[in-house]
């Protein structure tokens, strides 16, 4: 079995088929929205992104990067160790926002409608052989 390095564009591609697979447009309620993780604190020192977008429920793009990320309608900021966790769906992401973990740019109002959503993702995300 081929494992991926984490944010690698490798990992990305992978993300993206395994998210269309199990999160199937009902699934995601036929959402369209934008989402671009920044991570600080990666262990090269460099800051890099987790950018998702879903049109009417259907993942069109998962990218990986470093510094900007595309535009989106969610900015959420974060030290790469906890996202990670995030990511291995070994914390859940609604937590770490309100818990002040992670910062948000965006509507709260929607992010906190979202955050189930963006749970599940999770726990589709922490099936990909990955080495964090």
């Amino acid at each position: 079995m081929t494992r991926y390095d984490y944010l690698s564009p490798e990992w990305a591609v992978e993300v993206r088929k395994k998210l269309q697979v199990d999160l199937p447009a009902e699934k995601m309620k036929f959402i369209t929205t934008s989402m671009s993780n920044i991570y600080t604190n990666c262990p090269d020192g460099k800051v890099r992104y987790l950018f998702f977008k879903v049109e009417k429920g259907v993942f069109t793009e998962v990218l990986v990067g470093e510094d900007d990320p595309p535009a989106a309608d969610f900015r959420i900021t974060g030290d790469h160790k906890l996202f990670s966790m995030i990511s291995q769906a070994k914390m859940k992401s609604q937590r770490a926002l309100m818990t002040g973990k992670l910062k948000l740019r965006g509507n709260m109002v929607k992010a906190l409608k979202l955050a189930s959503l963006a749970d599940r993702m999770n726990a589709v995300i922490a099936t990909v052989p990955t080495n964090y």
